[in-house]
């Protein structure tokens, strides 16, 4: 018999669209990446101070299966006990496994807020559980009765980001605890920008409500998107769960170790906070005067959500200059938006100059 790839692929496999960033679109080369929400002053710790540490963390042993020495020092920081903590190869891993643990494929859904980060979609279409998408309202904030209206036995998970990713504002406090007070299912609260938020994490109120999941990164503040360091906060049964499920050596041993050692400078990550959030003033002020700018969005974020005339053509106006934002023009309620990630004094100022030069 011939083999057939195609006859043995899953249908969900086949039609679902990938995840993709604007490094993905992107195929020449830039200079200036304003497009991923990474911290663009680098972060605590590089590896040109490790050259003779590393070679000492004997390669040829595994890893520590349960990040026992991150997870103390993380339990310092946030103020919660180890034993609530699971550490994930970037966020997208713990998202990836509530859907595995709490998900019936081809039976079970989700509720999603669009607009929002992607992967929750892409991961829900990889495990073949149907996303039920409710949009925010124009302001960016949940819809409480749709969502109400919109729940029904089957739901396993809603995720809600805040701050949220594209749009930079936070959710409404109140609207979110209606939401863990009456919803049977898990509740996950992607808080991938909460140091750039004035609003509280809902860390401490895992005590209080045993069906809420809190995701933070190492990626944004903490300027380590390339080690893949993510978070869940939980109760001590959902993170029993996670590392049931997880794959034993997860978190490899030199993201450990720089992760551990960044965590002991949090005095940069928060003068650091402090400085991007200046940078993003002025980068507001800035994009607000150009003539072809129609709305900078408020953020909580390290990012601004900007709507321009033209929008398509400003995106690609920079990126024939080497600088690269993210078109989010597609995406519900961000009709001609772009979103542009807050860079360093340098950066901020090109893109400025770069964009005045701009004819539509």
């Amino acid at each position: 018999m011939e083999f057939s790839l195609e006859k043995i692929v899953r249908k969900n496999i086949k039609k679902m669209k990938p995840y993709s960033s604007a490094r993905h679109e992107f195929s020449g080369r830039a200079s200036v990446y304003l497009d991923a929400n990474e911290n663009a002053f680098g972060s605590p710790v590089n590896l040109t101070a490790y050259s003779g540490k590393i070679p000492a963390m004997q390669f040829n042993r595994y890893p520590d299966p349960l990040q026992k020495q991150v997870k103390e020092k993380l339990s310092t920081i946030k103020g919660v006990p180890s034993k609530n903590i699971f550490l994930g190869n970037g966020s997208d891993e713990a998202i990836d496994l509530l859907f595995r643990i709490f998900c019936e494929p081809a039976r079970d859904n989700i509720l999603l807020f669009p607009p929002t980060y992607g992967m929750y979609e892409v991961c829900a279409e990889v495990n073949n559980i149907k996303t039920k998408k409710i949009p925010l309202t124009k302001n960016f904030q949940l819809d409480i009765d749709a969502i109400e209206q919109a729940i029904d036995p089957f739901t396993k998970l809603i995720f809600i980001c805040s701050p949220n990713n594209p749009t930079g504002n936070s959710i409404n406090r109140n609207d979110i605890e209606i939401i863990l007070n009456n919803f049977t299912g898990i509740v996950v609260m992607d808080e991938a920008y909460i140091n750039y938020s004035r609003q509280r994490s809902f860390i401490p109120e895992l005590t209080e409500y045993p069906n809420l999941v809190v995701l933070q990164t190492l990626s944004k503040a903490w300027g380590l998107a390339g080690l893949r360091v993510g978070m869940a906060f939980a109760a001590q049964t959902i993170i029993d769960l996670m590392n049931k499920v997880k794959y034993p050596y997860n978190i490899n041993a030199v993201s450990q170790q720089l992760a551990l050692d960044a965590m002991n400078q949090m005095d940069w990550v928060n003068e650091h906070t402090k400085l991007i959030a200046i940078e993003k003033e002025k980068l507001r002020t800035n994009l607000s005067t150009l003539p072809f700018t129609e709305i900078v969005y408020s953020s909580d974020a390290n990012f601004l959500l900007v709507k321009m005339n033209k929008a398509r053509s400003v995106y690609e106006f920079l990126c024939s200059k080497g600088i690269i934002v993210r078109d989010r023009s597609h995406v519900i309620h961000c009709d001609d938006c772009l979103r542009i990630t807050v860079g360093t004094s340098e950066e901020n100022k090109l893109l400025i100059e770069t964009l005045k030069s701009f004819s539509s």
